[in-house]
């Protein structure tokens, strides 16, 4: 018995010739007239550059306020809670802002230095959670007598989500 089998090739249009590029510090958007996968973003030097400013205000911004919510965690944890919960609460938060420090730190180097790429960010991601999870377990081995652990998961909560303080200032898009 013999099967008969249909092949669905797709039609075959026309390529239009690409367009040139624009003029080395020019930064324009070549727009193809039909297809939108065929739009190029080209950036001069001085665009780079703003963008990468803008990069680097971000990164700081978003330390500043990780900062900021684990102080305030550590002052109401030692509020509610006492001193040995306040400097729970602190060292919750530095398990992760250390670490993402770090890692802010060596994104920007890599952008000024023009090496930046999805292997540097997922590979400084990776070693990120790694160094949390390190210090978190140091944490408890180290400080188990006077860890508070509602405290310092208070901490490091508050720190993950200090990027919502920026939202909140309408300091982040």
């Amino acid at each position: 018995m013999q099967q008969n089998t249909v092949r669905h090739e797709p039609a075959r249009q026309e390529r239009k010739q690409p367009q040139p590029l624009p003029q080395q510090g020019e930064a324009r958007q070549v727009l193809a007239s039909q297809d939108p996968v065929d739009r190029v973003l080209v950036l001069s030097d001085a665009d780079r550059a703003a963008l990468n400013a803008q990069a680097g205000r971000g990164l700081l911004l978003t330390l500043v306020a990780q900062g900021a919510m684990g102080l305030a965690a550590a002052v109401i944890a030692g509020v509610v809670g006492g001193a040995a919960a306040g400097w729970s609460a602190l060292a919750g938060a530095g398990a992760y802002f250390i670490p993402n420090a770090l890692f802010a730190l060596r994104l920007a180097v890599s952008v000024r230095a023009g090496k930046a790429s999805p292997f540097t960010f997922l590979s400084g991601e990776l070693i990120k959670l790694f160094a949390t999870a390190l210090l978190l377990w140091l944490l408890s081995h180290v400080a188990q007598d006077t860890l508070v652990w509602p405290a310092a998961l208070l901490g490091l909560i508050l720190t993950l989500k200090g990027y919502l303080l920026l939202l909140m200032f309408r300091k982040l898009s």
